[in-house]
């Protein structure tokens, strides 16, 4: 029996806290990792910001992740991160070395400043303010956190731009736990269950000239099954499936999509099913994010 219900934070072990700046649209949100965590990723937008991505690629050395920082304020927003390594390694959290333990923070960013104000952008202040903010507890999703300032429908015109926000969904299939978060910021539109996007003229739209704002959906997925890194890579790949079949156009020029596939185990599962539930709970989470993320941009 395969059911969808809940958040990432039903994958044992997980913390998910955020950071809002309601009035300058901006924010970031963490995923707190419990120790020894795989994780691997991969970008197909043409427009990425990120940090430590490199760590993700199965040849490296590093296995493990502790914490995934997700940032608005576009590049500025990355130095969200040095508050979230002040926060592991206050506590003795990282990749263990002669000197001591180094804090793996894999960080990515959405453009979000051409929503709130320019200017404002989460520095290490607020990187730590969200990982003292984590919890184990339903994730918080609309317009908080790295979604605050995200919008959605933006290869229309600025008419038909639309709030985007953070999703987020887990699916269950007996003891296997596959959840998604998005926070997405995603230059074409997000189809919702049912419906298709409206017919587009793709002579006027800004797919034909430079585009309107920057995007960027960024997603992680978390299973309680046992993965290796090469593996996990699998699941990230299938994460991008999960947005190639809600958000038309995906992958844009404009977009930095990108996802994280972190696997906690201990269930013994095969990463064929893990990343079948893995599409499906990103299609949720996506979902989830603009349908909690109101119609309005000046809510």
């Amino acid at each position: 029996m395969t059911s969808a219900t809940g958040s990432l934070t039903d994958v044992g072990g997980l913390r998910v806290g955020h950071w809002t700046d309601a009035d300058a649209a901006t924010g970031c949100t963490v995923v707190l990792l419990p120790a020894g965590t795989v994780a691997s990723g991969e970008i197909r937008g043409g427009a990425p910001g990120t940090r430590e991505w490199a760590v993700l690629d199965p040849g490296r050395l590093v296995d493990t992740v502790d914490v995934i920082a997700l940032c608005g304020g576009s590049a500025f927003g990355l130095a969200a991160c040095d508050g979230v390594m002040d926060f592991c390694r206050e506590r003795g959290i990282g990749f263990p070395t002669s000197a001591g333990p180094v804090p793996i923070v894999v960080g990515a960013v959405i453009y979000d400043l051409g929503v709130g104000d320019a200017l404002a952008h989460p520095g290490p202040t607020e990187g730590r303010a969200a990982c003292e903010a984590a919890g184990d507890g339903p994730v918080e999703q609309g317009r908080v956190g790295a979604g605050t300032g995200a919008t959605v429908g933006n290869w229309r015109g600025p008419d038909a731009v639309r709030p985007g926000g953070v999703g987020s969904v887990s699916v269950r299939h007996h003891d296997l736990v596959v959840a998604a978060l998005a926070v997405v910021n995603a230059y074409g539109d997000v189809v919702l269950p049912g419906s298709r996007p409206p017919d587009v003229d793709l002579d006027a739209t800004t797919l034909t000239g430079p585009p309107l704002r920057e995007s960027t959906t960024l997603v992680v997925v978390a299973t309680n099954a046992a993965l290796d890194k090469a593996q996990c890579r699998l699941v990230a790949q299938a994460g991008q499936d999960g947005l190639a079949r809600t958000i038309v156009p995906a992958h844009t020029q404009a977009d930095g999509d990108a996802t994280i596939a972190a696997a906690t185990g201990p269930v013994d599962a095969a990463v064929g099913v893990v990343r079948t539930l893995a599409v499906r709970a990103v299609e949720g989470a996506v979902a989830a994010a603009v349908q909690s993320g109101g119609t309005s941009l000046r809510q």
